[in-house]
């Protein structure tokens, strides 16, 4: 979906990592939201509470799931689950659009 309908977008932006991580909530009426965002080339460890799936815009990354040995390639036009109350790690090679929808 290109198009979000009748949501609230929250005006302040969620920064992480001085800035090269950036992401703004849209809330949907049903209460369910979502965030999109840009990452900067970079290594992240996100850390999660919900269930998460990060679809990518544009872009490539490389993402390793906690526990996990082997990094996976994806690019834009794919995505990822992350299991709740995990973490993982992000390998940005160039700039990447995010959109990561919160499961229950």
């Amino acid at each position: 979906m290109s198009v979000f309908e009748n949501v609230t977008v929250t005006r302040e932006a969620n920064v992480y990592f001085d800035g090269k991580v950036t992401s703004r909530k849209v809330t949907f009426a049903d209460g369910s939201y979502k965030t999109l965002g840009i990452m900067m080339p970079g290594d992240y460890t996100f850390g999660t509470e919900k269930a998460e799936l990060m679809e990518i815009m544009a872009g490539t990354l490389d993402y390793r799931l906690k526990d996990e040995t082997e990094w996976h390639h994806i690019e834009a036009g794919q995505s990822f689950n992350v299991p709740a109350n995990a973490s993982f790690d992000l390998k940005i090679s160039q700039l990447v659009d995010y959109c990561c929808s919160y499961l229950d």
